[in-house]
């Protein structure tokens, strides 16, 4: 593990210089990401401009959830984003490059690149939690804040481990491109309490694709209107069976690759 945080660090200091030499590309990207996110938060507001109430949710609660969600997928964004290039990566052979080294071939995929963009989401999503908070009153003591950020974390690994499982689709499907996107869109809905949503949509986000664990139930949880056990519980469940399938299902995968020189 120590030999791995060591090469992690000479990936990002290499990509660092990178960015460094493309300063404005940047700022625009961090920029662009902000405006994308008060856009929505924008959306919300004209939600309520003509009621008091979604599903017994105020227009703070949704703020909040709003920024709730933002957080587990600007980390996803910022250290796995690299994930979307395996579907192109394997059609032009460059995971041959990954094969030939001694090191785990999804850690080098995943650490030659991050993505400084998310600290869009993370700024936005940081802000608005700590400002709906203040506006309803809200305190955390450190059995709350220590839950948050287990929560956090499983609902980053659900985010990478769904999109690693749609990028592998890559080894057998041409272009899997538009089933990464459309399966990783279907996170949208946890933007919003999954209430709101038909029955077949609440099933969707929470069992087969399990979104509303990202958001919607640690929201619940923090604003008091959830079990903690059952959000706790269920995240760390639903986290961990994705990931090891996702990871199981991506060996399987790479098993099957045809070396472009082969």
């Amino acid at each position: 593990m120590k030999r791995y945080f060591k090469i992690y660090r000479v990936f990002f200091a290499q990509y660092l210089k990178q960015l460094i030499q493309y300063r404005v590309d940047f700022s625009i990207g961090i920029l662009s990401f902000l405006l994308i996110q008060f856009s929505g938060i924008l959306f919300v507001g004209l939600i309520f401009e003509s009621i008091d109430s979604l599903n017994g949710w105020s227009l703070d609660q949704m703020v909040f959830l709003y920024g709730f969600f933002q957080i587990p997928r600007g980390l996803d964004h910022l250290f796995t984003d690299n994930i979307w290039l395996i579907p192109s990566k394997i059609r032009r052979g460059d995971i041959d490059r990954y094969l030939v080294r001694p090191i785990n071939p999804l850690f080098q995929c995943v650490a030659e690149r991050f993505q400084p963009e998310a600290f869009g989401e993370l700024i936005i999503g940081s802000i608005l939690i700590a400002w709906t908070s203040m506006r309803m009153g809200l305190s955390f003591g450190f059995t709350e804040i220590a839950l948050t950020v287990v929560l956090l974390c499983c609902g980053s690994m659900i985010y990478t481990s769904i999109k690693l499982l749609g990028a592998t689709t890559g080894f057998w499907i041409m272009n899997s491109m538009p089933l990464m996107t459309f399966v990783y869109g279907i996170a949208d809905f946890a933007k919003y309490p999954t209430v709101i949503f038909p029955r077949f949509i609440q099933l969707l986000v929470t069992v087969v694709f399990p979104f509303a664990f990202v958001s919607f139930y640690p929201a619940s949880y923090l604003l008091g209107m959830s079990d903690p056990w059952f959000v706790v519980l269920g995240s760390v469940v639903a986290s961990s069976i994705f990931s090891v399938v996702a990871y199981r299902f991506w060996k399987f995968g790479l098993a099957s690759y045809n070396s472009a020189g082969s």
